[in-house]
This record gives C-alpha cells, sequence and structure tokens, in this order.
C-alpha cells in the first residue's frame, strides 16, 4: 500500500555537554541541551501485507540489525503485534557521524509514522518508553521539544531558548561515537548544573579537545569558523557548529567556506519540525 507523504525527520544540536561520571554498567551519566535545526532527513513508508520490514536502499555500513529504522519498525512490530510490515525510504541530508543525531532521529520519525500507517495507537509517552533502548537520543526527537537531558540523555525537561541561525560545517570525517566515550582522556567528572537554557556552545563540550586533536582536519574547521563566530562541536562529532543572529550572516559565512568543507545554514527550533508536521 502506497504511503506518498513524506516525513521529516530534523537534526539536533547540543548546545553544551559534559559527562558527570560513568555508571556502573558502563553507560555515562551526562548533562546536555538539545535543540532541533531545520536541516531535515526525509523519509516515507510503503506498508506491506507480508510482515516483512526493510529499506528500499540499505545505508552502506549499516548492517539492517545496525539500522535503527529498521530496528524502531521491528520495536513497534513486536510491542503491538502489528502484522503489517513496510518498505522503508530514506532520503538522507543530515551528515552520517556528524554528531547531528540523524540516525536516531530517523528511528523516531520511523515510530511516529509507523504508529499513525499501522494505526497502533500509542501515546508520545509510550513511544519514548519503547524508544530509549534504540539510543539515548531517540526519545528527544520522538518528544520533539528543546530539552534540558540528564541521567543517559532520557530525563528530558522542556526549555525555550534562543532560535538562531548556524552554520554548521561538515568536513567529511566520521567521528565514532563509540570511540569517544572510550577515550581515556575523556573528562567524565563535569560539576553538574542547574537546568537552564544554556547560551550555545558557552557551556563547552567535553568531545571537542578531544575531537580537535584527533581529527585534524575538524580542529581547522574550527580555525575558519573562528573567523566569524564562536563555533563549537555538537554531539560527538565531527559537525562544527556556529550561531549567528542574522540569516544573512550566515549565509555570507557559508559563501567564504573553503572548497573541502561541505556547509550548511540551518535554522534552530525549539519545536522539532516532526511535531510540527504532525500536529
Amino acid at each position: 500500500m502506497a504511503n506518498p507523504q513524506i516525513w521529516l525527520a530534523p537534526a539536533k544540536i547540543n548546545l553544551f555537554l559534559h559527562i558527570l561520571g560513568r555508571r556502573a554498567d558502563g553507560m555515562h551519566e551526562l548533562q546536555t541541551a538539545f535543540q532541533f535545526i531545520d536541516l531535515c532527513d526525509q523519509l516515507s513508508f510503503d506498508l506491506r501485507e507480508d510482515g516483512y520490514i526493510e529499506q528500499s536502499a540499505p545505508i552502506p555500513g549499516v548492517s539492517d540489525g545496525e539500522d535503527l529504522c529498521i530496528r524502531a519498525a521491528q520495536l513497534l512490530q513486536q510491542t503491538t503485534g502489528v502484522k503489517q510490515g513496510v518498505t522503508i525510504h530514506l532520503n538522507k541530508k543530515i551528515p552520517i557521524g556528524g554528531g547531528l543525531g540523524g540516525a536516531s532521529s530517523n528511528a523516531a520519525t520511523t515510530l511516529h509514522a509507523l504508529n499513525q500507517l499501522w494505526q497502533t495507537e500509542l501515546t508520545i509517552e509510550q513511544l519514548s518508553n519503547m524508544a530509549l533502548p534504540l539510543g539515548a537520543d531517540v526519545p528527544v526527537f520522538v518528544g520533539g521539544q528543546a530539552a534540558w537531558a540528564e541521567g543517559i540523555g532520557e530525563q528530558l525537561t522542556p526549555i525555550t531558548t534562543a532560535e538562531l541561525w548556524y552554520v554548521v560545517a561538515d568536513a567529511g570525517v566520521h567521528v565514532s561515537t563509540r570511540a569517544m566515550f572510550a577515550d581515556s582522556q575523556l573528562t567524565r567528572n563535569s560539576r553538574q548544573l542547574t537546568i537552564c537554557p544554556p547560551e550555545p556552545g558557552v557551556l563547552g563540550n567535553v568531545f571537542e579537545p578531544l575531537v580537535r586533536t584527533r581529527y585534524p582536519e575538524i580542529n581547522n574547521v574550527f580555525k575558519w569558523l573562528e573567523n566569524y563566530a564562536a563555533p563549537f562541536l555538537t554531539g560527538t562529532g565531527g559537525c562544527v557548529v556556529a550561531p549567528f543572529d542574522e540569516h544573512e550572516s550566515a549565509l555570507a559565512v557559508q559563501a567564504q567556506a573553503p572548497s573541502e568543507l561541505t556547509v550548511y545554514v540551518a535554522k534552530s527550533m525549539n519545536i522539532s519540525p516532526l511535531k510540527v508536521q504532525l500536529s
């Protein structure tokens, strides 16, 4: 059964990112603030009656067992007992391994879309609880509200903070989140902060010095952007973002980008484009 609707899966930025410590199970206690940007992957879904779940064009180097769209669909199917399957069509716009949460956002959008298309009628809270095993930042994409996050990223408190224009610079370097969290040089004893709408980048990102040391190409992006603004790392990298008050200012910097970079201009949003679409 064809479903021509295009579903949006927005990127996120981390306005800061601190690690408070490591738990007995190896997971890290953190504090961060998520805000969405209007750079979006696009998904569409063709329902199937045979119960099979697949991606029409698998992502190179990503197995079905690692594909968060497929895992999200299987999880919803198993949890609700629905008999239908789906072919998922993913149009990637968000850089892979850039710290922008593309895969997690794809999973959240898949849950929302199939919850409607399969008529499973779960609430956002039920979808969020289901989403956590897929990844610590999937629930914030399910909820669709800018948030202060604690725990492993799943304890969310809605915040409202300035909606700015961002230059998002991608050097084409895939940074492994797993490798970054395992790095012996990672600062894991940040002081716990009180919830606030943080200024972008001001509170810092514990992964930034590591990434700048380990990846000279990303360090060069910082050096370039520092001529125009106060750039910072989002997530575990490797995209570098820089805030601007005016759209024209961000576009002017984009126009000056070195040829080896892919540079986007995006607007930050406290309500995700997917939540706007769902409403």
